[in-house]
């Protein structure tokens, strides 16, 4: 019996031997370029690096204060048929958590308790809603930030919605809005 002769290795072959490590490790470092935005989006849901990307500051609404800010400052995004929504995040001051029992949140003046808007939800040091954004909404509109305490009382106050989001400004003006 003679043995078979030796078949040379194609050249696909010995590219891919000769590459394959350098191949490795370009996967491995791949997805190290997007680790700083990852440690930078982890830090704001943590709440490590304040509320969000465009803190508003410290809003009185009657006898107590929240501080409110938009998560990303960026345009509202689009949820199917439901319409376009911005996230935006709340903290109650330390002495008034007890004495609050929901935060609401919309645009435009709310006619009662019943149309108070979109209800905050989490803790009281980290709160977050999703508001409802048409795209008719006047640049001059303002958010009224409703705050109903345990006691039965309701107090309301606004900001310019230019204040607590220029980006959505831009993306109404991009929309054709008033």
């Amino acid at each position: 019996m003679s043995k078979a002769a030796a078949v040379p290795p194609s050249p696909l072959s010995r590219l891919w031997h000769k590459w394959r490590f350098h191949l490795n490790i370009l996967l491995v470092l791949i997805p190290l370029g997007f680790m700083p935005k990852y440690f930078h989006d982890a830090s704001l849901f943590r709440g490590d690096s304040g509320l969000g990307e465009h803190e508003i500051g410290e809003i009185a609404v009657g006898p107590w204060t929240l501080q409110l800010a938009e998560l990303r400052d960026d345009a509202p995004r689009a949820d199917g048929p439901a319409g376009h929504f911005k996230l935006f995040n709340a903290a109650l001051c330390s002495t008034c958590i007890n004495e609050v029992k929901a935060v609401y949140l919309r645009i435009g003046k709310p006619r009662s308790l019943r149309a108070a808007g979109v209800l905050f939800s989490g803790t009281p040091y980290r709160m977050s809603a999703n508001l409802p954004i048409p795209t008719n909404t006047r640049s001059d509109a303002q958010i009224w930030i409703t705050i109903e305490g345990w006691d039965g009382s309701m107090q309301q106050s606004a900001i310019p919605l230019a204040k607590a989001s220029p980006a959505t400004i831009a993306w109404l003006q991009q929309q054709g809005g008033k």
